[in-house]
């Protein structure tokens, strides 16, 4: 009888249905956690494949083909996308100059922001307000922002906000978004994107800085290290990951300036020298015009992705060969 019994349970328990249960317990986790991280996770997850990945993917495909107002394939043209935008001047002048817009936009805001975030951490009453003064501005569409700076602050007009404060100081009225050889335009275009933008990168660095223990402090003030000397030596070492993350949106951000110029300049006759954003060229020449080919600015897109991907890696190596450097 025992001996019956116990070929059955050795039976039951190398049978598919003896197993089943343990491997769902395993796929389950402890009290069903890993289903709950599923959960949360999968509406994030889907979200990426839906409007990243998959919309990446497709204009990658289309960018070998000709797509006039439509998003289907229609005839295979190779690499004749890439070409004809890679020996367009105006495309190519675009790319220059927003890499140096990136390169002068990114550490300009990135020091205003630890700046701000520096003097509030240090704010021992109303901090909340004035995290939440500086920190309103992100929340303002870029769209809305831009037709504010452009009719009311920077509109060239003589009663316009800024000429009235020139005059005030003994200067003179100001085409401010004219073209030809005024450049004035690109104080208009860094003072929108450092009011929006500052603010956001600055709960980054508090959040940040909230991190760093407080003990630190208080073993390089003993050995001497105050003011510039904590904030070179202690600071901004403790901040590396969130000073990596910060730049990298940064320069994300720098290469995806889109509302702001469109709604700065206007169409396509109206632009200063230098000042069409590559995004802003691609949406002109590829759905603003009457061909609308798609697959033209497909392959634009990948141009930009590729500089955006070829500068984080120039950061991050830059960022990894600092480390080894102080290893060392």
């Amino acid at each position: 009888m025992s001996q019956g019994s116990a070929t059955v349970r050795g039976t039951s328990a190398s049978s598919p249905a003896g197993r089943t249960p343990s491997l769902w317990r395993r796929m389950r986790g402890p009290q069903g956690r890993n289903l709950w991280y599923a959960a949360f996770a999968a509406p994030f997850i889907i979200g990426l494949l839906v409007f990243v990945y998959i919309p990446i993917g497709w204009s990658t495909y289309l960018s070998f083909f000709e797509a006039r107002a439509t998003i289907r394939p229609t005839k295979f043209v190779g690499l004749d996308n890439y070409t004809y935008l890679l020996s367009d001047p105006i495309f190519r002048s675009s790319l220059v100059t927003f890499m140096i817009f990136a390169l002068f936009i990114v550490p300009v805001t990135y020091v205003c922001s630890l700046g701000l975030a520096l003097l509030l951490n240090g704010v021992r009453w109303g901090q909340a307000f004035f995290r939440s003064v500086f920190f309103i501005p992100t929340a303002v569409s870029y769209v809305v922002a831009a037709m504010v700076w452009r009719l009311s602050f920077f509109n060239g007009a003589r009663f316009g906000l800024a000429n009235s404060m020139l005059r005030q100081f003994g200067g003179e009225n100001k085409a401010w978004l004219l073209g030809g050889d005024n450049y004035w335009y690109w104080f208009v275009v860094i003072s929108l994107r450092l009011w929006l933008q500052v603010g956001f990168y600055m709960i980054l660095i508090i959040a940040g800085l909230n991190r760093i223990p407080f003990e630190t402090y208080e073993a390089a003030a003993i050995d001497g290290a105050t003011g510039w000397k904590r904030l070179l030596y202690v600071t901004l070492p403790q901040l590396r990951t969130t000073t990596v993350a910060v730049l990298m949106l940064l320069l994300i951000g720098a290469f995806q300036a889109f509302d702001e110029f469109l709604n700065l300049f206007g169409g396509i006759g109206t632009y200063p020298n230098f000042a069409r954003p590559p995004l802003v060229h691609l949406y002109l020449i590829s759905l603003g015009g009457s061909q609308q080919d798609l697959g033209l600015g497909g392959a634009g897109t990948i141009i930009v992705t590729g500089l955006i991907v070829l500068f984080g890696l120039a950061q991050t190596w830059l960022v990894n060969r600092s480390e080894r450097k102080e290893r060392r």
